[in-house]
């Protein structure tokens, strides 16, 4: 059958070529009879996968076809939109890479499960059959030709991956893992568990903030008398650093929530391990400098837009000695989970749109993000999914009302159950930009700290040490590590600081400023140049 042919029996069955080009073809190619469009179809289709979606030429990256039983489907993309043959959906344009593929990238799967060995020990088969040592599959890099030790990789496939949970082996105070979600650490009884709930902000700390910030955490107290604290995933760019070295001064915790905050969301699901550490371990160095905090207490990362990074992520983390990650949710469930240590299998799914969740063993603690139930009324059974951060979930704007009952019902599925801590994960502009929310926020905080003695507001490493040395709710008032920076006097180091106006190489045409209490360094801080010295 020639090329002609071949393209008019295609239009002819996708429909999707105007009367005008149709008719110009008719001249010299005839209708297609059912039998050649069948052979067509049948030939088009013979390696496509159930459902999948491919183009039939390059002309149009809008269009796709897709082969279902009865025939051939075609799709176009709304205008703006391209189709993204990785993820077989439309895309902005701008994300989609791949408009020079008919389809997507075939993989080849290795050869892991045979019913006779094809190896010897200790050694695997790649997907033609080759011999290479299992310690090879999975690693992040191609070791077999057809690539297929890298094709294989997630929690359940991986011949590498971390084991499942292990009670016996697995022993506070440096590991801690459960097989039922009841469980709760050193098998307390729920009554004697201090409800800990901890309040996280992400992204840059600046005076479009720092006023709110002031607002919730001056002048309220836990029951030990000590100041409530919470944890700041601090990103790089806009932040002041001489807010945050207050923030520290004053008993929070300050966390790395990356530099450049990248807008690419699969950039942080396949970032290399050197792209991981500049942008975490980086951060961290900018924190520690331009915020003079010189305790070592910055241990702690969360992934931009709660992307998880793999084993890649995981690995820098334990070679950077951060000690815990808050980026991985759990999905929405009765009871909700404890943190764990991810030297065994992580007790849940990898939840999220094609999330990249660690398959090894890892010695870093996850401050795992329970979902929150939104609906507003939990006893009535509605198919509504959960929700991570606070904002994300309301799709119209709450009534203070609302809101209200949102953390009351939330705080009771912790509370009245196993009493893992409780996440209220905010961006500050959810509280504000809306006095009313913000008023609710308060009225319910007050409420929660005045008719409960065992409710505490703790940073995340707080959470990490109370699990490392369980007390019960009796011993806390003289609990050492939360009465550290318990009610910090005194004025801070800095007013304002100093507003260094400053650029980078790395950052063409683009003047920054960072303040800070420190000497401004000589060049806007950056991946390649964290400390801003001026050479990379």
């Amino acid at each position: 059958m020639t090329s002609i042919r071949v393209a008019a029996i295609a239009l002819a069955l996708l429909g999707i070529a105007s009367g005008e080009i149709v008719k110009r073809q008719a001249a010299t190619v005839s209708e297609p009879t059912e039998d050649e469009a069948d052979a067509f179809t049948k030939e088009l289709c013979r390696d496509k996968g159930a459902g999948e979606w491919f183009r039939l030429d390059l002309n149009d990256c809008r269009d796709v076809i897709q082969c279902t039983e009865a025939g051939l489907q075609a799709l176009r993309c709304p205008h703006g939109l391209a189709f993204n043959l990785e993820l077989q959906t439309c895309d902005w344009k701008d994300n989609v890479k791949n408009c020079n593929q008919k389809e997507k990238k075939r993989v080849v799967k290795p050869l892991l499960n045979t019913v006779e060995p094809l190896c010897q020990e200790n050694l695997l088969a790649c997907g033609d059959g080759t011999c290479i040592d299992r310690t090879l599959f999975c690693d992040g890099k191609f070791d077999c030709a057809d690539e297929s030790d890298e094709n294989t990789c997630d929690i359940k496939s991986d011949p590498n991956s971390a084991p499942i949970c292990n009670p016996d082996e697995c022993r506070l105070p440096d590991c801690y893992c459960f097989n039922n979600a009841n469980e709760v650490p050193d098998n307390m009884n729920p009554t004697n568990v201090p409800q800990m709930i901890t309040i996280t902000f992400d992204d840059a700390v600046n005076i479009e903030n720092i006023d709110l910030y002031n607002i919730i955490f001056d002048s309220r107290f836990n029951p030990n008398q000590c100041s409530i604290k919470s944890t700041f995933f601090v990103s790089h760019k806009y932040t002041n650093y001489s807010a945050v070295q207050d923030l520290h001064r004053l008993g929070h915790e300050i966390a790395i929530h990356s530099i450049s905050h990248s807008n690419n969301e699969t950039f942080w699901t396949k970032a290399s391990p050197d792209e991981w550490e500049r942008e975490m371990a980086g951060g961290r160095v900018i924190v520690e400098r331009f915020a003079n905090i010189t305790d070592s207490s910055v241990i702690g990362v969360r992934s931009p837009y709660l992307r998880v990074g793999g084993n890649n992520q995981f690995g820098m983390m334990e070679q950077n000695a951060f000690l815990y990650d808050s980026t991985m949710t759990a999905p929405l469930q009765n009871p909700p989970l404890w943190p764990y240590t991810l030297y065994y299998r992580m007790p849940h799914a990898c939840h999220g749109n094609l999330q990249n969740c660690p398959t090894r063993s890892f010695a870093v603690w996850e401050m795992v993000m329970n979902e929150m139930d939104r609906r507003e009324e939990p006893t009535i059974e509605e198919d509504l999914p959960g929700c991570a951060m606070v904002d994300s979930c309301f799709s119209n704007k709450p009534t203070a009302d609302q809101f209200y009952k949102f953390l009351v019902n939330n705080f009771d599925r912790h509370y009245l159950t196993n009493r893992a801590p409780m996440g209220l994960y905010f961006h500050s502009a959810f509280l504000k930009n809306d006095p009313e929310i913000l008023d609710a926020f308060l009225f319910w905080l007050d409420e929660t700290l005045a008719n409960n003695p065992d409710v505490y507001f703790v940073t995340m490493t707080q959470v990490i040490q109370w699990m490392q040395d369980p007390q019960p709710v009796s011993n806390l008032k003289n609990y050492e590590p939360w009465k550290e920076k318990c009610n910090v006097a005194g004025p801070p180091f800095c007013y304002g600081g100093t507003n260094c106006e400053l650029n980078t190489d790395e950052l063409p045409g683009e003047t920054l400023r960072l303040a800070t209490c420190m000497r401004c360094p000589n060049r806007y801080p950056w991946l390649l140049d964290p400390l801003g010295e001026g050479y990379f």
